[in-house]
């Protein structure tokens, strides 16, 4: 597997972008200028913008430079991490539905 070098640059990048989305969540609920789904939906691209920029900029993960095994380990984590969330929101709204 190749190694990918990122510089300086790269990190202030991903440093950069990072914060900027994690204040906007935090600005939106902030501000609750929106309504509920909307917020959600606000808060939920902006987590999975920000899983991009983590892998890309500093984990050094790319579609160039990676070995298939490891990015097919990759998205069966992301599978698993996926059925996981979906599964407890899904657990919790029939929760809330029932105690109703």
């Amino acid at each position: 597997m190749q190694t990918h070098e990122h510089s300086l640059q790269d990190y202030l990048t991903g440093l950069v972008l990072a914060v900027i989305l994690t204040a906007i969540p935090f600005w939106v609920v902030w501000t609750s200028a929106f309504s509920a789904k909307v917020l959600f939906g606000i808060i939920t691209l902006c987590a999975l913008i920000q899983v991009i920029v983590h892998l890309r900029f500093f984990l050094n993960i790319s579609l160039k430079h990676t070995g298939k095994d490891y990015l097919t380990a990759l998205f069966f984590a992301g599978v698993l991490i996926f059925i996981m969330v979906g599964g407890t929101i899904w657990i919790l709204y029939d929760l809330n539905f029932r105690m109703m």
